[in-house]
């Protein structure tokens, strides 16, 4: 095979490959999803987390504020009138979009629905059901509570419901569901706690998860489209509402404006990189014939990197492409060894003896440096960080494919003649340069051991393990998304306790064991409170236990007997609560399923779900001043409080 012939094939092959790699970007799926950092093989508590930021419920929550404009006159700003009816009417939209599961504003949208399953399922659900409750003197001191109550001034409105619920079990659990509940209501909405700057508050979960960002983009995209109808509809009877402006956040958000700013940012940077680089080949090689050649290896190193990366992994990171682009800037020099040592093409298209030999010296050194780099890359390859792993990738066939094409290709390219005109005057300027750097060795010294001493002073902050520095998200949109998680009391995956079990049941019923050893924490004011799914779905177990300290309906008679002698009741008035009772001694204990379509199904679709073959439970601790930043767990303390657990089936 002919010189000619070999270096036509390599010409072809390398058009192929970049064709290839090109195709092949053009439908890879770019990421900034920063769990790509994370262990591929995680402990329980790190798969916890990687999987609560890729699809748990928290991941799925858009936090919404509707507000005045900072920049509006004071003559026109939004009220909190206004602010309402815009929450209303994108609410009222959005909840009829398909993209999102739930769309909660304050409005008792499900209030009537929560109500009935409150009062139906009341003596399965209350944890205050037990068979002291029903005997002779706990109906006794039932009977006399509701003496009182009816001679109150709301004595007239609770008749009805004491003559059916004795014990006022629906009282207790109204009570209990809105203990934990720290949202300010205003004109039938929620509303923000500071008067001095109002927001219409909104917590939208949507069906695709966190990780979904194209979905998540969509998704932000129908809220602001929804408010800026709403605005609209309003602007047009003559309100305010031209004044209010939308605040979304969430980690939808973050991971949207972080996969902007990762691509704009990589783009402005890689702009300004090569603009210098190209400048300084232009001013060196004063050949803009000679800068293109230079560039083609970066170029189709950097093309085939990002392609192997996207075919290997399914998925590149944009910090692997800032990352890898930079690692293989390297490959610049290759095209500058070649245009200074490398061989040169006759006029005749056929290189001579002794450039062939020159050749034949030159590119195994070339090669035994891109095959260190190649080792040291390797490294990267058997990381456990999926991150890392992709940026080893993309260095090692981005240098190989460069040094490949400097090779093989740019010497098919470069015309009969081609040489680099040598600069005397900036080659002496820079000899002398290094001449007089060799005679200050002094100053060398002083300035190293100057920096030794820096490194040493600060070396307990000299490295940072915290992932969130490699965030983009600024401190304002961090402070942004605090405030409205405070306000609206959204989850939050920093103070967690996590139940992991086969089933459903067993996970139900490992979240009410938690509860009740962290009950102590909660009475002494170390913790707030906690929620759990439990406590708003039962597990069978508990609910049948529930159902048996129940008493028969004979056995439940001759106790309220009993207890009324002396009192003005008789036993007529309260024939619907025997009814009651009867009924939920024998009916089918309450199901995930029969909570659909109320507040009570969302709590529990978010605190409870299936996962990879069994069942997550989560158990949210809130602490005392919680958003303010002032309380920290006692992680010692809660540890001694769940130790007994670990020894279950369940793990805790």
């Amino acid at each position: 095979m002919t010189l000619r012939i070999q270096r036509f094939l390599a010409f072809a092959i390398w058009l192929l490959i970049l064709v290839a790699a090109a195709v092949t970007i053009s439908r890879a799926r770019f990421t900034a999803d920063l769990s790509a950092f994370l262990p591929n093989h995680p402990t329980a508590e790190q798969a916890l987390l990687i999987d609560q930021l890729k699809d748990g419920p928290a991941s799925r929550l858009l936090l919404v504020g509707m507000q005045e404009d900072s920049h509006a006159s004071a003559a026109f700003t939004a009220s909190d009138a206004m602010l309402a009816q815009l929450s209303r009417r994108t609410a009222a939209t959005l909840r009829g979009d398909a993209r999102f599961l739930s769309v909660n504003n304050g409005e008792p949208v499900t209030a009537e629905r929560d109500r009935a399953l409150l009062f139906d399922h009341r003596y399965l659900l209350s944890p205050a059901v037990t068979r002291e409750r029903f005997t002779t003197a706990g109906l006794r001191a039932a009977l006399e509570d509701s003496l009182d109550l009816l001679s109150s001034s709301a004595g007239l409105m609770l008749q009805p419901l004491l003559s059916r619920d004795l014990t006022a079990e629906m009282v207790r659990l109204i009570d209990s569901f809105a203990g934990g509940s720290e949202r300010n209501v205003v004109d039938g909405v929620w509303m923000s706690k500071e008067p001095a700057r109002r927001q219409a508050l909104l917590l939208a979960e949507t069906r695709a998860s966190g990780s979904d960002i194209d979905a998540q983009e969509a998704d932000i995209a129908a809220i602001r489209a929804a408010f800026d109808s709403a605005r609209a509809s309003l602007v047009t009877v003559g309100s305010s509402a031209a004044t209010a402006r939308l605040v979304v956040s969430g980690p939808g958000t973050f991971a949207v404006a972080a996969r902007h700013t990762i691509q704009s940012e990589a783009s402005r940077l890689s702009a300004i990189g090569s603009l210098i680089v190209a400048t300084l080949l232009l001013t060196i090689y004063r050949s803009f014939r000679a800068l293109v050649l230079g560039v083609l290896p970066m170029l189709s190193g950097a093309l085939v990197g990002i392609a192997t990366v996207a075919a290997g992994f399914g998925v590149v990171h944009g910090i692997t492409l800032g990352f890898g682009v930079t690692l293989i800037g390297e490959a610049v020099d290759y095209a500058i060894y070649l245009f200074v040592q490398g061989p040169r093409v006759a006029s005749d298209g056929i290189e001579d003896a002794s450039n062939a030999r020159e050749a034949a010296s030159f590119w195994p050194t070339i090669a035994i440096g891109v095959a260190t780099s190649v080792i040291g890359f390797a490294a990267l390859m058997f990381s456990g960080f999926a991150g890392l792993a992709q940026i080893g990738l993309f260095s090692i066939a981005g240098l190989v494919t460069a040094a490949l094409v400097t090779r093989f290709v740019l010497p098919t390219l470069m015309p009969a003649g081609f040489a680099v005109r040598p600069m005397p005057a900036l080659g002496a300027a820079l000899e002398k340069l290094v001449h007089r750097a060799s005679r200050g060795r002094m100053p060398v010294f002083v300035v190293a051991f100057a920096a030794c001493l820096v490194l040493i002073a600060h070396r307990d902050r000299l490295w940072s393990g915290d992932l969130a520095s490699l965030s983009p998200i600024s401190a304002a949109d961090q402070a942004t998304d605090a405030q409205l998680r405070r306000e609206l009391g959204a989850p939050d995956v920093r103070d967690l306790v996590v139940v992991s079990a086969p089933d459903e049941e067993h996970a139900l019923a490992g979240s009410e064991r938690v509860v009740a050893a962290l009950a102590p924490m909660v009475a002494d004011g170390t913790l707030a409170g906690v929620d759990a799914a439990s406590r708003y779905l039962p597990s069978a177990a508990t609910q049948r236990a529930r159902q048996a300290a129940l008493p028969d309906d004979a056995a439940l008679r001759a106790n309220f007997a009993a207890a009324a002698v002396g009192l003005p009741f008789s036993h007529a008035h309260f024939d619907a609560f025997f009814i009651d009772v009867a009924h939920q001694k024998s009916a089918p204990v309450l199901t995930r399923a029969d909570l659909d379509g109320s507040s009570l199904g969302l709590a529990v679709r978010a605190l409870a779900m299936p996962h990879d073959g069994g069942w997550t439970a989560l158990i949210a601790l809130r602490t005392p001043n919680a958003g303010a930043g002032a309380t920290v767990l006692p992680s010692e303390r809660l540890r001694d409080a769940l130790a007994p657990l670990h020894a279950g089936a369940d793990a805790v």
